[in-house]
């Protein structure tokens, strides 16, 4: 399906601009990610270059444009989406992780050819990775200072002017202070001066700081230089920064202009910086050693700080989790009674659930954009409702909304799947082995140190057995009142995109738990709650061999009348209708009248 004729003709433009630039720059292509100058997966308005370029609208991907082809990188959650938003005419599809930008750039250059990038937005090992593709083809990967698509993108939006604001401490249940102290540790312990955070969510949660500079995700645009005493240099825009937040932050953070990270970089010769190679653009590594500093290439050590959920983020979380599941169990109930009649969209669907959010008078923002999907839309795992694409929703559809809030307390993300109408023998079949998919992970029981990559196969096999399987990763780590992807833990297969996968679980993480079905062109199926990993006691078993298990701590509702109870286990049915009880236990009281009614019939138990 391609992109409406005017889109086209507006990307088609854009196009040829930066073509037109780089000629101008003597350059003969460029590559182009979707990120900012601090890898994150959710950028602000300023840094959609990939979107403003191509039209795809997905939160992973890059490109590649050279003088007479470009192509397009996606994962298989984008396969359709990106077929949808940009245009075959100018785009060639290109696959990951099956085949690579580097990869692709050693095929399509030539020889004394010179591809530029922006090492602001590219780590070190991407750009060694296309320097030598392109090596061998006899070109050359030339690093610009000003990005070409700034200068062409003429209504580029400013960076948010949004204050950086103090996250209470009650909530963090560890100070600044504290936890500045941790990493103090960490840089004795490898005899390191300094350790650069550029990781938006890091700085957050090292300072105990939140923003609004990016949508969905509270965090603010800012650097910070962690000393071995603790001491801090945070570089953030001035209009950024108030009494209050001076206050909170104390003498022990000195506060910068975010201009000044760049030259501050030079200022380390001699000492032993420590910096993230996944997390830290390339420009980073390039002024520290251009300044005479030793780069330690280490993995910035907030991450698996900040993937251990403290008693009082879990606390935060339970809460949060109560209040957004009273939201959600609304909305499905307005879904199965309103959606039938024909007249709700994919639009109006998810404004109704915004406004169930809204009315818990808690929400902050949500914590991505709502996937709002009936029908063939739902086969799109990261689909996006736009004003073009949105469609009505009609009996004969699977509705399927995966969806999550900001809340000061805690970070959701839900999903869940609704027949509009009576659902036929094939959707109720493919439902009921997601769900025999998701019991799996929800019920597993493993050693401390197993992967992500090994729990993932406890999903599939259901699937597998059917010859079905998903494109995309089983789970994803989520943060608290922060990013609603958060690593370096993740449940997936190795081969596909993301990373993260060898990661050992440990108690104290949360991670999504989403297997799923895609029809193409028909439907889509997912079902996920959320998870936090657990000690698990094990009796008559090996006392030296310490046991984690999962803990749900998603509660709405799985619909019922998807449920194909002959293909379920006796065990499968206990654990689901055991499930749905404590749906109605923690969800019930937080409802009133008719929806607390419709609660209890829903989750009334499956036989």
């Amino acid at each position: 399906m391609t992109q409406p004729n005017s889109r086209a003709a507006l990307h088609a433009a854009r196009l040829a601009a930066l073509r037109g630039r780089l000629s101008a720059d003597a350059l003969d292509g460029f590559v182009l990610p979707l990120t900012d100058e601090h890898m994150s997966e959710y950028v602000g308005g300023y840094a959609q270059r990939l979107a403003w370029l191509t039209g795809f609208e997905g939160s992973a991907g890059s490109a590649a444009v050279l003088a007479d082809r470009a192509a397009i990188f996606t994962d298989g959650r984008y396969t359709l989406q990106v077929r949808e938003q940009v245009s075959p005419l100018d785009w060639d599809y290109v696959d990951v992780p099956q085949d690579s930008l580097a990869a692709w750039l050693g095929r399509a250059a030539e020889a004394g050819q010179r591809i530029g990038y922006d090492p602001w937005l590219h780590t070190r090992d991407q750009v060694e990775a296309m320097r030598a593709a392109l090596a061998e083809r006899g070109a050359a990967l030339v690093a610009v200072a000003d990005n070409p698509i700034d200068a062409i993108w003429t209504d580029r939006p400013a960076p948010s002017p949004a204050k950086m604001v103090r996250y209470d401490e009650d909530l963090a249940g560890r100070s600044s202070a504290a936890k500045r102290a941790d990493i103090a540790d960490w840089l004795g312990e490898r005899r390191a001066d300094a350790v650069v955070l550029t990781a938006l969510d890091s700085i957050a949660w090292a300072l105990n700081v939140r923003g609004a500079d990016v949508a969905h995700t509270p965090v603010a645009l800012s650097y910070a230089i962690v000393d071995a005493d603790g001491t801090t240099d945070l570089f953030v825009a001035p209009e950024k920064v108030d009494d209050a937040l001076r206050q909170h932050l104390g003498n022990a953070v000195r506060i910068h202009d975010r201009t000044a990270f760049a030259a501050a970089l030079g200022g380390y010769a001699g000492r032993r910086i420590a910096a993230d190679p996944e997390r830290a653009v390339a420009a980073i590594f390039d002024a520290l050693e251009a300044g005479g500093a030793t780069v330690l290439a280490l993995r910035d050590p907030v991450v698996l700080a900040k993937a251990l959920k403290n008693p009082a983020e879990v606390a935060g979380h339970r809460a949060a989790s109560v209040r957004d599941g009273a939201a959600l169990t609304r909305f499905l109930r307005w879904v199965e009674t309103e959606c039938p009649k024909g007249g709700e969209t994919e639009l109006s669907a998810a404004a109704r659930l915004l406004a169930f959010r809204e009315e818990t008078g808690l929400l902050r923002d949500t914590s991505f954009d709502t996937i709002s999907a009936t029908g063939a839309h739902g086969a799109s795992p990261h689909y996006r409702v736009d004003d073009e694409s949105n469609a009505r929703i009609v009996p004969g559809q699977l509705y399927l909304v995966d969806s999550g809030g900001q809340y000061a307390d805690g970070t959701t993300d839900v999903t869940r799947v609704v027949p509009i109408g009576v659902p036929s023998a094939e959707m109720r079949d493919r439902f009921t082995r997601v769900l025999k998919a998701h019991i799996a992970v929800a019920t597993a029981i493993f050693p401390d140190g197993t992967t992500g990559a090994q729990i993932d196969a406890f999903a599939r096999r259901p699937l597998w057995e059917a010859g079905l399987d998903f494109a995309h990763g089983t789970g994803h780590g989520i943060g608290s009142y922060l990013s609603v992807h958060e690593g370096p833990q993740r449940i997936a297969m190795p081969t596909y995109a993301g990373g993260g996968t060898l990661e050992p679980l440990r108690a104290g993480m949360m991670l999504s738990n989403e297997p799923g079905y895609y029809k193409a062109g028909e439907y889509g199926i997912r079902i996920e709650n959320l998870l936090l990993v657990v000690p698990r006691a094990i009796e008559g078993g090996d006392p030296d061999r310490r046991m984690l298990a999962f803990e749900t701590l998603t509660f709405a509702p799985i619909e019922r009348d998807l449920i194909d109870p002959a293909l379920l286990t006796a065990p499968e049915l206990s654990w689901l209708n055991a499930y749905h009880a404590e749906v109605v236990a923690r969800i019930g009281p937080v409802l009133d009248g008719e929806d607390r009614a419709w609660l209890a019939s829903k989750c009334s138990p499956v036989t």
